[in-house]
C-alpha cells in the first residue's frame, strides 16, 4: 500500500463552490479582461502561443488561458511551479480538441461562452495534502476559474494517464460549474444517501466502492463529487474500463477484519481455507490469484492458481446495494439532466470525446501554435 494516496481520478480537495452568480447571468458583451493585442511582442519567444491561445480562447469564449503561473492566484499554502511552455502548449491544445470543440459540435458555441469558466490557470506541479495524503489536481472556483495541476508530468502518449489526470478533471469541473447554475436532480441526491463519507474517503478500496453504486473513492465523499465524478468518468472511460466497474459493482467485498471493517484500506472478493480445511481459519484471495475451471459437464470452479488443488470461493455480496443498477441509475439521471436542463445529448458527447480520444494527433495539433502568423 502507498504511504501516498492519490484523489482517485480527480483529486479536487477543497473545492471552492463560492456560489457566485452562474455564468448563464453574465453579460456576454465586451470581453472582461483588458484588451492585450498592443501587448504581445511578435519578436518573443511564446508570441505565436500568446496569440494562438487569445484566437482560440479569449476572442471566441471570453476566456483567458493562463500558463504562466500567477501566485497570486493560488494557494500560497502549497509549494507550486509553473508549467513548463512545451507542456503547456500540449495541455492547450488537447483542452481545445477534447473539451471546447466537443461541446462547439453538440452544444453550439455559445454554449461554452454562456456557462463554460472564463480562467483557466494551468500550474506545473500537483498541491499535496500532507494531513489526508492526497493530492490536488483541479480547482472549480465559483463557476469562475478552473485551476489545474501536474502540468509538467503531461505525457502525450499515455492517454489512461492524461485521462486520469486532466480530462476526467476537466470533465468534473465543468459538471460542478454547471449543477452550480442548475441544481443536481433530487433523485440523484437520495441515491446513495447513508453512504457517503468526507473523512476517510481516500482510505476506501475503489472496487468495494463501486459495489456500493459510487464509481470513485473520491465520488463517496460527498453527493455532488458523486455526481461530477459519474459525468466525467461517463465521458471519458473507455467501454472496457466500465466493465471492469461494473463487475467490481457486481461482486461482495470483505476485509480481512471482517465486514464492519470500514477503515480496511483493502477488500477482498474471494477466500478460501487454509489447508482447505473448512474449520480452519479464513483467507483471502483478489482476481489474479484465481483460476477458472470448467469440466466436461460444465461445472465452473475456482481454485487458487499456486495451489489448483484448493477451492476458491467467492465473497457474498451483503452490503445491500445491486451496485450496477445503481450505477446505470446514476447515469440515467445524468443523461436526463443533460438533456432536459441543457439540451445536450450526454451518450453523444460522450461518442464524439471516445472518437477523439482514440484519434488525436498531437504533431497536427501542435501544428496549430506552429504555424501562427
Amino acid at each position: 500500500m502507498k504511504t501516498m494516496k492519490y484523489i482517485s481520478s480527480l483529486a479536487l480537495a477543497a473545492i471552492a463552490l463560492l456560489g457566485a452568480a452562474s455564468c448563464s447571468e453574465d453579460d456576454l458583451g465586451p470581453t472582461i479582461f483588458p484588451d492585450v493585442e498592443d501587448e504581445l511582442d511578435p519578436t518573443s519567444y511564446t508570441y505565436k502561443f500568446d496569440k494562438w491561445l487569445k484566437d482560440a480562447y479569449l476572442t471566441p469564449y471570453n476566456l483567458d488561458f493562463r500558463y504562466k503561473m500567477q501566485d497570486v492566484g493560488t494557494d500560497m499554502n502549497y509549494n507550486l511551479v509553473p508549467a513548463s511552455y512545451d507542456k503547456a502548449v500540449d495541455l492547450a491544445v488537447l483542452t481545445k480538441y477534447l473539451w471546447f470543440d466537443v461541446y462547439d459540435k453538440l452544444a453550439g458555441e455559445d454554449f461554452l461562452k454562456s456557462y463554460g469558466p472564463r480562467i483557466i490557470h494551468l500550474i506545473g506541479s500537483p498541491a499535496f495534502n500532507p494531513q489526508t495524503g492526497t493530492m490536488v489536481l483541479g480547482l472549480a472556483e465559483g463557476g469562475i476559474k478552473v485551476s489545474l495541476f501536474r502540468v509538467n508530468e503531461l505525457d502525450n502518449s499515455n492517454f489512461e494517464a492524461m485521462n486520469e489526470y486532466y480530462f476526467k478533471t476537466m470533465h468534473h469541473e465543468f459538471s460542478h460549474i454547471l449543477h452550480q447554475t442548475k441544481t443536481i436532480p433530487t433523485e440523484f441526491q437520495t441515491i446513495s444517501n447513508g453512504k457517503y463519507d468526507d473523512n476517510n474517503w481516500q482510505d476506501q478500496w475503489e472496487p468495494r466502492i463501486n459495489s456500493l453504486g459510487i464509481v470513485t473513492n473520491y465520488g463517496s465523499s460527498q453527493m455532488r463529487e458523486d455526481f461530477a465524478e459519474t459525468i466525467a468518468n461517463y465521458i471519458t472511460l473507455t467501454d472496457e474500463d466500465w466493465e471492469l466497474i461494473y463487475k467490481n459493482a457486481a461482486r461482495g467485498w470483505e476485509a480481512p477484519g471482517g465486514e464492519d471493517d470500514l477503515d480496511a484500506s483493502v477488500y477482498y472478493c474471494w477466500y478460501y481455507y487454509k489447508n482447505n480445511d473448512a474449520t480452519g481459519s479464513k483467507l483471502y484471495a483478489v482476481d489474479s490469484q484465481v483460476q477458472e475451471t470448467t469440466d466436461e459437464s460444465g461445472n465452473v470452479s475456482y481454485s487458487l492458481k499456486s495451489s489448483p488443488n484448493t477451492v476458491v470461493y467467492a465473497v457474498q455480496d451483503k452490503d445491500g446495494v445491486d451496485g450496477v443498477a445503481t450505477l446505470k441509475q446514476k447515469i440515467n439521471v445524468c443523461r436526463t439532466w443533460f438533456k432536459d436542463e441543457w439540451g445536450v445529448d450526454l451518450d453523444a458527447l460522450r461518442e464524439e470525446v471516445q472518437k477523439r480520444q482514440k484519434n488525436y494527433d498531437i504533431n497536427a495539433l501542435r501544428k496549430q501554435v506552429e504555424d501562427v502568423q
